[in-house]
């Protein structure tokens, strides 16, 4: 977004110089899916007879002497479909007649701002951590008051004002720990908990912490296809090498022990691998591993040497039966030296029921690193001061939730099993729907947030897509967006086996929105198909 919004600018202001129209290049851009954004630009100003770094143009930065791993890396759910989303809503606005009154988007996790109500408990201690001069009213529970005033008493002059250590507030770090005893059965350590800003800095900063070649080859890191689009463009942006292994569609989005295997010896040419990413429950597929699938996994990491990544920010997100198993707990209860592999696993506090995308909250746990890597990763840690402290009082919240007995616990229990039942029913109405869809086949939404629904396209629309240098799910996509408001992510920007389409739809819109929203889908893949048959 940044690269096409300065080369915009750039056009601009050489049409204004030059007398040359290029606005179609920006519109070009918005639609393509084209990875090489800068070879476009470069070709497109050429013809108009401008050149980056020439006299009209004297920045010190440009695109062909910025940081190239920048330029290639990609992140889908805020992509091109996103822009073009968000200039609609500036059309509807500006009272530019549509077939629609309304963008929904459904393409990125964002709860609240599908219309998910934040729970009492979350805003009241957050409330009281920000003000304390609330202290006194009487409409905030006394459990509420100690909760707030446990995290004030261990910030640095009682205020979230302050930074915190840089691996986060101590009393914090040690409610996480005792949140993960209870889950796994087995003792955590806090000096092993270093709080994040949401999950995501947390798994940045591992991967960070992997980067060193081997022999002149970059290291690699194993991540499931398709995969959430946080991988890929880290990966990208560092400069280290993306090891695809594809997740089996037609076994529920398992993983495959065969399928890891391939992928590993095949990049062993091109990379020295370090890692095994595993999301579960799954972004995009909606998927919930099985014991028996994570204990190979694991065995698997051990045999090759790799660190096992546990993206497991949906662990709440559990609708279809099979129950989420940590990584950490099956690998405490397998025999033999599983117990001493080293491993990351990731939470947030922005999915599960809790969805406080914004406050940024979340944690990395680290077990069993080399000490002396264990130092030099927490000096590195420390360079980024800590993370947001109102953030950290969220992740508190959400593993030192309201017990039994006290003020907050009926309210609490009453507003998160509501969240997660309403989940569960837009999660079979997805499934159902889709599968009713003439050309669309949809796995069961096991857990998480989405459904990743496999297109049988025509071969006509097909033909049209590449005619415009697009991916056919992007076009199909975009097409979508166009005539019904919809915003969906197409599953290129997520990878899928070569000569599949599919797109990414989060089960966020509140019910009633949600059935409006599937019956314009349904009505639009309808016109699709017969448009195109």
């Amino acid at each position: 977004m940044f690269v096409i919004t300065k080369h915009c600018m750039l056009f601009s202001t050489a049409r204004r110089r030059l007398g040359v129209h290029l606005a179609h290049v920006c519109e070009d851009l918005a639609l393509s899916s084209k990875t090489n954004v800068h070879g476009a630009l470069k070709s497109r100003s050429s013809v108009a007879g401008f050149h980056t770094g020439s006299k009209m143009d004297s920045r010190t930065v440009t695109a062909d002497n910025m940081n190239p791993h920048l330029i290639k890396m990609e992140y889908a759910v805020r992509g091109p479909l996103v822009i073009r989303a968000t200039e609609i809503e500036k059309e509807l606005k500006k009272g530019v007649k549509k077939p629609f009154n309304e963008v929904i988007r459904a393409n990125i996790g964002d709860c609240h701002a599908m219309g998910q109500k934040p729970l009492t408990f979350i805003r009241q201690v957050i409330t009281l951590c920000a003000y304390p001069s609330l202290m006194n009213d009487d409409q905030f529970p006394d459990d509420v008051k100690k909760r707030a005033q446990d995290i004030l008493d261990s910030c640095g002059g009682k205020s979230v004002g302050a930074y915190s250590d840089s691996t986060g507030v101590e009393v914090i770090k040690q409610h996480v720990a005792k949140y993960i005893e209870r889950r796994d059965g087995f003792p955590s350590n806090p000096l092993d908990i270093i709080l994040s800003t949401g999950a995501s800095e947390g798994v940045k900063c591992v991967l960070s912490m992997l980067n060193h070649p081997k022999n002149g080859k970059p290291p690699g890191v194993m991540i499931p296809i398709p995969q959430y689009p946080l991988y890929s463009a880290t990966l990208a942006e560092y400069g280290m090498y993306q090891i695809n292994y594809y997740l089996d569609e037609d076994n529920a989005w398992a993983l495959s022990i065969d399928e890891l295997r391939r992928s590993l010896n095949e990049s062993r040419k091109l990379c020295d691998p370090r890692a095994l990413v595993v999301i579960n429950p799954g972004n995009p597929t909606g998927s919930v591993l099985t014991r028996e699938n994570i204990e190979k996994i694991i065995k698997f990491a051990y045999e090759e040497k790799l660190l096992l990544m546990a993206d497991e920010v949906y662990q709440d997100n559990v609708y279809a039966g099979t129950p989420f198993h940590s990584i950490k707990k099956v690998m405490m209860e397998m025999s033999g030296p599983y117990k001493n592999m080293e491993l990351a696993s990731f939470m947030s506090a922005s999915k599960g029921y809790m969805g406080e995308c914004g406050l940024r909250g979340g944690y990395v746990e680290l077990i069993n690193l080399d000490p002396e890597v264990k130092k030099n990763f927490l000096k590195f840690i420390s360079a980024r001061l800590c993370s947001s402290v109102l953030g950290q009082a969220t992740m508190d919240c959400v593993v030192n939730p309201p017990q039994e007995g006290e003020p907050s616990y009926d309210l609490f229990i009453k507003e998160k099993m509501a969240v997660l039942q309403s989940l569960k029913e837009r999660a079979l109405l997805v499934e159902k729907t889709f599968n009713n869809m003439k050309g669309m086949k949809c796995n069961v939404v096991a857990g998480a947030m989405y459904a990743f629904p496999r297109l049988t396209l025509p071969e006509k629309a097909i033909k049209k897509a590449k005619s415009l240098g697009q991916a056919p799910d992007f076009f199909y996509a975009m097409q979508l967006l166009e005539s019904t408001g919809i915003c969906v992510v197409p599953g290129s920007g997520f990878g899928q086996i070569p000569g599949t389409n599919h797109f990414r739809t989060t089960i966020l819109p509140q019910t009633e929105k949600l059935k409006v929203m599937l019956k314009k889908l349904e009505e639009f893949h309808d016109n699709f198909l017969e448009e195109y048959k």
